[in-house]
């Protein structure tokens, strides 16, 4: 079996293991393939330097709704964002989205910033990330403005309703290791409710550790934890979450 870390960010300055050894360990574990996603202008280019030193590393580069504040006014650093997106291994645009449970940055730059990220994700026809924190009805309407978009709800913990807006619009479903630690019935509800066609799998890594290893740094392995956890409670195989979860990650990202 194979499997696809979708969303990591090992390539963060801060991440405090050896990024090469981790990317070992999860190889070994069967993860294969790994996204590198960018939160900023610094570390999208990170993400990017470390999927070009990495035959099975591919990156991801974004704004983080956070981050509205510090880049909507800044047109030289916007424009260097927008300069990463031809370099050979980035595969999609994100994180992007909003974020209002935190609001460090306002309502209106968050807006501004990921109108600026869909009209890149569509110059260069690429798949998105997106953050989605309570805001999804600001998120909606945004987002239905455009055309031919595609993508993944990164980090999903949300509830049925959701859930069927998400679909309806042909996007994936990011899950993590949030669902093994949980509380919120609705949020497994919903995760047994994902289609297999539209399922992803992601770590978050270094954050989210999934259970039994809460307290320990995030790796790329432990999405193997998360499908192990996903076949239990959606009564399914662990190859068949692994064989359609990659599948997917390979159509959508053009892992090849």
């Amino acid at each position: 079996m194979q499997f696809v870390d979708t969303h990591c960010h090992i390539h963060f300055p801060d991440y405090q293991l050896d990024p090469e050894g981790v990317i070992s360990e999860a190889a070994i574990d069967g993860v294969t393939r790994l996204m590198c996603v960018g939160c900023t202008l610094s570390d999208s280019v990170a993400a990017v330097e470390m999927a070009e030193r990495h035959k099975n590393i591919w990156a991801s580069i974004g704004l983080h709704p956070h981050e509205g504040s510090e880049y909507v006014h800044d047109h030289e650093a916007l424009q260097r964002f927008r300069s990463l997106a031809t370099r050979s291994k980035v595969v999609a645009v994100g994180e992007t989205g909003l974020d209002y449970h935190y609001m460090h940055s306002s309502k209106g730059d968050q807006q501004k910033l990921l109108r600026f990220q869909l009209d890149l994700a569509q110059e260069y026809r690429l798949p998105l990330i997106f953050h989605v924190r309570e805001a999804f009805a600001d998120f909606w309407r945004i987002y239905d403005e455009y055309q031919d978009l595609r993508g993944v709800v990164h980090s999903f913990s949300a509830g049925e309703e959701d859930l069927n807006e998400i679909l309806s619009r042909g996007l994936y479903v990011g899950l993590n290791g949030i669902m093994t630690f949980t509380k919120d019935g609705a949020q497994l509800d919903a995760a047994r409710q994902v289609p297999l066609d539209r399922l992803l799998l992601e770590t978050d890594a270094p954050f989210l550790t999934p259970v039994p290893f809460r307290g320990k740094i995030c790796q790329p392995k432990h999405v193997v934890v998360t499908a192990q956890f996903l076949a239990e409670l959606r009564e399914e195989s662990l190859e068949s979450i692994a064989n359609a979860s990659t599948e997917n990650a390979i159509n959508l990202f053009n892992l090849k």
